[in-house]
């Protein structure tokens, strides 16, 4: 569109004024998985392939290992300093790189509670899903203001919601919940000023100022390509959208604010080796 070749362009993301890079990789395995890559971004600790913010010494899929060795996240510690808090993706919120922020679980593929018979223990520990709603729950003793976070927008939707045809208020299908909870609901109800939203039309109507707590889930699973986007059946908001949405939100706490924001179906198009999805998806998150 501007008329160049390509490598003298700069995107946006590359003129900030501060940027860095993280190396990393699992420690068990060189090259590394989303699970352990975010865990050691928003930790500081490398950690096994298909764990998310627990240490090594966790065995993947035995909920008894992975107790006392949970590692605490960047976003725990702004909010136990009072911080306003949100995760923005366009993969499924309880995907590893999102999940690794506010969840702690001994397998990356513990998405509800309906997965517990792919592991070897699942034992009591809980689902991410489960972790995002519960999140205050954790605090209560030690840090009793902590409220969980502001804002989490992005895919998912089946993993929060109950196992039963029809359900689904965009395509009639069932979510994957077999526990009888409806943690759409639960959002709303634990918090004052709370709301949640499935589509686009929903979303544009939020009112920043009015809403203290927010829920979008756009998608059963992941977000559509930015591509695609314009013709999701339920019409989604572009990362763009939510990103902005969510700092109108966060920014009205004058103690500041840490937001995530993931264009994580720029790996899966990549996955895909389809370029051109990967490269629109791209443009959106510049």
């Amino acid at each position: 569109q501007l008329g160049l070749e390509g490598e003298e362009h700069e995107l946006f993301f590359e003129t900030f004024s501060h940027l860095a890079l993280s190396k990393t990789y699992n420690t068990n395995q060189q090259t590394p998985d989303s699970a352990g890559t975010m865990t050691a971004i928003t930790t500081g600790v490398k950690t096994k392939a298909g764990l998310i913010s627990v240490n090594q010494n966790t065995t993947r899929g035995d909920c008894d290992s992975q107790k006392g060795n949970e590692l605490t996240t960047s976003l725990e510690l702004a909010e136990i300093i009072g911080m306003s808090t949100g995760v923005v993706t366009t993969a499924r919120l309880t995907h590893a790189t999102p999940a690794a922020t506010y969840a702690h679980s001994m397998d990356r593929n513990f998405e509800d509670d309906r997965d517990a018979s792919k592991f070897s223990n699942p034992g009591d520990c809980p689902d991410i899903a489960r972790q995002l709603i519960e999140f205050p729950d954790r605090f209560q003793d030690d840090y009793p203001w902590v409220n969980g976070l502001e804002v989490a927008l992005g895919g998912g939707r089946r993993n929060f919601i109950e196992r039963i045809e029809g359900i689904d208020p965009e395509d009639g299908g069932r979510g994957e919940r077999t526990d009888g909870r409806d943690l759409t609901a639960e959002w709303t109800s634990q918090y004052q000023n709370a709301q949640y939203v499935w589509n686009k039309s929903q979303f544009d109507a939020i009112s920043p100022n009015h809403v203290d707590h927010l829920l979008g889930l756009f998608d059963m699973s992941h977000m559509a390509y930015e591509l695609d986007r314009e013709t999701d059946a339920g019409k989604e908001p572009s990362l763009s959208d939510m990103t902005k949405t969510a700092i109108d939100i966060l920014d009205n706490n004058p103690k500041g604010f840490l937001l995530h924001v993931e264009a994580g179906r720029i790996d899966h198009a990549h996955h895909a080796t389809n370029p051109k999805r990967a490269l629109q998806d791209t443009v959106e998150f510049a």
